[in-house]
Parts: structure tokens; C-alpha cells; sequence
């Protein structure tokens, strides 16, 4: 299951990590989120030992929602050593999810 982060822990566990972090923003009553919801779940299954994948409920956590200017949801930002590296919004595929992340890794 997906770690789910707030606004009180997300600067703490971001620049904290030594590994890459995938930060999904979404909201419950979002069709879309639920989908790539799934996507992620495979994508922590296979990269639990290389990097992080979490949850940020835009609707309870509008302070980091709004640092990083989330507009639309789902919305998908990758960060590496507390620094946001790449972004994603709307849908997309597995692969290009792990190919980013591929890049961060290395």
C-alpha cells in the first residue's frame, strides 16, 4: 500500500530521503487518480528497494498542494534528494512512469 504523506510530514520525508520519491497528487472523487492508483500500486511493488511512492489528498493538505502549484489532478512529481526533478499531469502509462523514475535512479 502507498505511503500517504501531509502537509505537517512532506517536507520532512522529501528531502530527508536518500532515494527518489514519486509524489502522487489526488483527491478521492477523482476517476482518473483511482485509475493511476493502480499504476503505482505495480510501480511500488517493483520499486520498493530503488525509490518512494506516496499519496498527497490534495483536499486536506492545500499548503503543499499550492507550493507546488497542483491545478490539476492526478498530477505526478518526482523528486530526488529534496529537489522536484520532473513532472506528470493527467494520465500516463506505467512505462513512462518507470522511465522517469529509471532516470532518477541511475
Amino acid at each position: 500500500m502507498l505511503q500517504e504523506i501531509n502537509d505537517d510530514n512532506f517536507e520532512k520525508l522529501v528531502s530527508k530521503s536518500d532515494k527518489p520519491i514519486l509524489v502522487d497528487f489526488w483527491a478521492p472523487w477523482c476517476s482518473p487518480c483511482r485509475a493511476l492508483s493502480i499504476l503505482l500500486e505495480e510501480i511500488f511493488t517493483e520499486y520498493h528497494t530503488k525509490a518512494l511512492v506516496m499519496k498527497l489528498n490534495v483536499d486536506k493538505n492545500p499548503k503543499t498542494s499550492s507550493k507546488y502549484g497542483i491545478r490539476s489532478i492526478p498530477t505526478i512529481i518526482f523528486f530526488k534528494n529534496g529537489e522536484k526533478k520532473d513532472m506528470h499531469i493527467g494520465i500516463t502509462s506505467k512505462e513512462e512512469i518507470k522511465k522517469k523514475l529509471d532516470a532518477l535512479i541511475k
